[in-house]
This record gives C-alpha cells, structure tokens and sequence, in this order.
C-alpha cells in the first residue's frame, strides 16, 4: 500500500471515493441473486492471500453465509511464503474451510519451469527486475506493454528488444500464463463437479489495462467478476471497512511469478496514478486533480495506449459490472 505522503495515492483514495454499504449492498444482493438464479449450492473462488480474493471472499460471505463460499489455495514451488500466511489468515477470520492444493506436478508437466530465464528468475530477486529494467531500456516500454501489442496483432517489438522480449517472454508464456491457466482450469473442474458457480477476483484497474492472464481465472466473464467495476483504490478502501486483516491490506500486489516483483514494478506506474488516468479518461477526474496528484499528461496516455491494446483480452465487456467505482456509476461521494 502506498505511504500516507504519496500525492496520488492520497488524491486517489478521495477523490475516487465510494458510499461502502451502498457497494457492499449491491454485491450482496448481486451474489444471492446469481445463486438462487442458477440453481448452484454456492461459489468457488481462489484465494491468492492478495486482497482483492480476500475482499471477494468477504464479501461472498456477506451475500451468502460461510457454508455457501469455498476458497481454494492452488501453490507450486514459486509461491511466495507471505501469500499463503495471508491465505490462511482470511480463511480463519472468515471461519471459512480452506482446500489447499499443490499444482506443482501439473504446471512442470506443462513446461512451466523448462525455460532459462525460469531458473535464472529463482537464484535472487534482482535477476527479474535487472531483464525488465534492461528490457525497459533497450525498447522503451515494459515487456507487459510489449506483450499486449503482440496479442493485438503488432509485432511485440523489433530488432534487439524482440530478441529479449523473446527471452522474458518465454518466462511469461512457460511460467506465469500456464500458472493461471491451469488455476481456472483446475477451478473449472472442481465447481463443476460440486454444483458451485466459480468467481473470478479481478479489479476495474486489471480488467481495464489488461493485467490478467487470457484464459486465466480473472479472464472470465464480467457477470462472475463481482469486483470488476472497482479501482485498486476502492478495493483498498472496501477492504478497509469490512475489516480484511491488515497484513492482507498492506501485502504490495503480485503476480506471485517471481520474487521480489510486484504488479506496479511491472506495470511501471502505481495502480492510484493509473486508477486516477482510468478516470480522466472516462471524464472523470480533472486535468487539475491531475496535476495535484503529480499524474502527468503522458502518465495518462500511457494508460490510453494500454486500455486500446489490451481490447482483444476484454472478451464480452459488454456485459457491464456488477458493481461500477467509475464516474457514471452512481456510488462515488460527491458525484452525481
């Protein structure tokens, strides 16, 4: 979490603010309709011991009550140790039963750990963040960007940052993507057997720049994302007022793909700076509330590039959220 004297972070939590019972509320009801709708016997999600699951979950139980809500834990060797501390930690303040379950064997199986950038990334923290930043330098974007433009249909690069975009990328694509995609497969499977309906836990910020993994759990549809429609910074805030433990809260964002990498280290920017572009881009926030807040006009654009190369990952967008932190949503303080 960003510290108190971080501008962003401040002028995000105010100025992208919203009523908490009244988003609480429409989350519940939204959960206890889809259940009684469809037939199921209750909702399935996997914890990550990160807090936008850990919020979900509390909200599940708020909607449904404890017996209705099933979490899952799914590890391998890479897993970070605070995550699953946290993991446990929201199960018991829930009083909800945790599945734990090693994928390892699976993931090896599918090539997950066959690449040399792989066993490089596992000797210390700084071998990750050293190919970024070398990658960052040589083709002037983050390999993430370079891989929504390659999704898109561009070339993800060209000349010696393709090589290394190769390089990093064989991580991505054996390691972190077959991670995610196996998760929601096993998931798939295990709600389907137990008559559960499977929730994905992605936030508005994710969702909007493409900060998932396609086929991945937080890939599935908006109808069974019920926090897609919140910015980090309003799930931060909602945690806060259900009472999610603080080290939940406070744990820095990841992907769990490497350690010592956080999402704001590969996304480059920090989710209040990019939450705050998503609002002035959708009409929100103003250009001073911009400024105030240190975020700048390519700060913003950068955002932009981002949110158009990421379409093709936003399969039925349509749909609308469940719930909506943006502008025009209705749940903001202080805005019609």
């Amino acid at each position: 979490m960003a510290s108190p004297g971080d501008a962003a972070a401040v002028a995000a939590s105010c100025l992208l603010r919203i009523d908490e019972e009244r988003a609480v509320d429409v989350i519940r009801r939204n959960l206890a309709e889809a259940v009684s709708r469809t037939g199921v016997t209750g909702v399935l999600l996997g914890l990550s011991g990160g807090i936008d699951s850990a919020l979900l979950a509390a909200l599940a139980v708020r909607g449904l009550g404890r017996d209705a809500v099933h979490v899952a834990y799914l590890f391998d060797r890479d897993s970070g140790r605070s995550l699953a501390l946290n993991v446990r930690r929201v199960a018991d303040w829930l009083g909800i039963r945790l599945e734990r379950v090693s994928i390892e064997a699976a993931v090896r199986e599918r090539g997950a750990y066959d690449s040399a950038v792989t066993r490089l990334t596992r000797l210390s923290p700084l071998v990750g963040r050293l190919l970024h930043a070398a990658y960052r330098a040589i083709a002037g974007e983050t390999p993430f960007v370079s891989s929504l433009r390659a999704g898109a249909g561009g070339d993800g690069g060209a000349g010696r940052a393709a090589a290394i975009r190769k390089a990093i990328g064989a991580y991505s694509g054996q390691g972190f993507d077959i991670r995610h995609r196996y998760r929601r497969e096993y998931l798939e499977v295990l709600a389907s057997d137990r008559g559960w309906v499977l929730l994905g836990a992605a936030n508005r910020s994710e969702w909007k720049i493409g900060w998932f993994v396609d086929g991945g759990v937080d890939g599935l549809p908006l109808p069974t994302q019920p926090i897609a429609g919140l910015y980090k910074t309003q799930v931060r805030q909602l945690a806060g007022f259900l009472g999610v433990p603080e080290r939940v809260r406070t744990q820095p964002p990841s992907p769990d793909m490497m350690k010592g990498f956080t999402d704001e280290y590969g996304l480059g920017m920090s989710y209040s700076k990019i939450d705050l572009a998503l609002d002035r881009i959708e009409g929100g926030v103003s250009d001073d509330d911009l400024a105030t807040a240190g975020v700048t006009d390519r700060d913003v654009e950068w955002v932009r590039e981002m949110v158009g190369l990421s379409a093709w990952k936003r399969i039925g967008e349509s749909a609308g959220f469940v719930v909506d932190g943006g502008p025009g949503g209705g749940l903001r303080v202080g805005m019609s």
